[in-house]
């Protein structure tokens, strides 16, 4: 399941194919489900598409259905307010007249105004973290702490990485914007299980089954994904087959940069009867 980072960049450069129309590939997965974070990443391409010279401030996306990998994911956007600083927009994710993913985001064309964040969570140094293989973020990540989402053992719902690309991208923020909601989508889950003893993000399709249905980020201030990025997440609470969770994404220097929050549906397997 795993691919590089050249062809995740080439599933992020969507052809138009009508009127504030873009399709865009899937990534070569050995299953048939659309990879969320590969979706968050498309609709964050196509927005910048009709952006005209404002950027992501921030977007929730919605996911009724999940994708069919053997088909290519269509993006239909939607201008609905456009002001000189602010506009609101909308994505729909088809394929064919199948709707699989519905978008609303915030654009904002960049202003001089008051500057100040809360200071970084004492992390470490990414040299001092653990390196970590994960297999849909083809680039660098790197465990702060010995939190592992595939222990069952207990422990707080808390889950902290660096994250780094290790080679130069181009001076494109929505680029930097796009691969970091990808990589988002990835851990929550998992991290949210933490607590709950005898279960890890391993057992997904055989004590549970679980699906990203909303996710939000809201982008405070640029960023470069190719210098270290801390992610700081945690996920406070899971009730009535749901989990919720979320985080901040600071600097290396300090600067809190991307916050974001997830929900998903966790529903246990019913236990074979009779």
């Amino acid at each position: 399941m795993t691919f590089d980072l050249a062809h995740l960049r080439d599933r992020l450069d969507l052809e138009t194919t009508g009127e504030g129309v873009f399709t865009g590939k899937n990534l070569a997965l050995d299953y048939s489900r659309v990879f969320g974070g590969q979706i968050l990443a498309q609709t964050i391409m196509a927005l910048q598409k009709i952006a005209e010279g404002k950027e992501l401030k921030s977007f929730t996306q919605h996911f009724p259905r999940e994708g069919d990998v053997t088909l290519p994911m269509e993006y239909r956007t939607t201008v609905h307010q456009a002001g000189r600083t602010f506009a609101t927009a909308g994505v729909r994710a088809v394929q064919g007249e199948r709707l699989v993913s519905l978008a609303s985001a915030s654009l904002h064309r960049p202003e001089p105004g008051i500057e100040r964040s809360d200071p970084a969570p004492e992390a470490g140094s990414p040299r001092d973290a653990v390196p970590l293989d994960l297999p849909m973020v083809p680039w660098e990540i790197r465990v702060v702490g010995d939190t592992d989402l595939t222990r069952r053992d207990v422990r707080p719902a808390r889950y902290r990485f660096w994250t780094r690309v290790p080679e130069p991208l181009p001076d494109d923020p929505w680029l930097h914007r796009a691969l970091l909601a990808h990589a988002t989508d990835l851990t929550v889950i998992g991290t949210a299980l933490l607590p709950v003893e005898g279960l890890s993000q391993e057992d997904a399709g055989i004590a549970f089954h679980s699906a990203v249905t909303s996710h939000t980020m809201w982008f405070h201030q640029g960023f470069r994904l190719d210098g270290w990025l801390l992610v700081d997440q945690a996920a406070p609470v899971m009730s009535a087959g749901r989990a919720f969770g979320g985080g901040h994404v600071w600097t290396a220097d300090g600067r809190l940069v991307a916050s974001f929050a997830q929900e998903s549906m966790v529903r246990p397997v019913a236990p074979v009867t009779g």
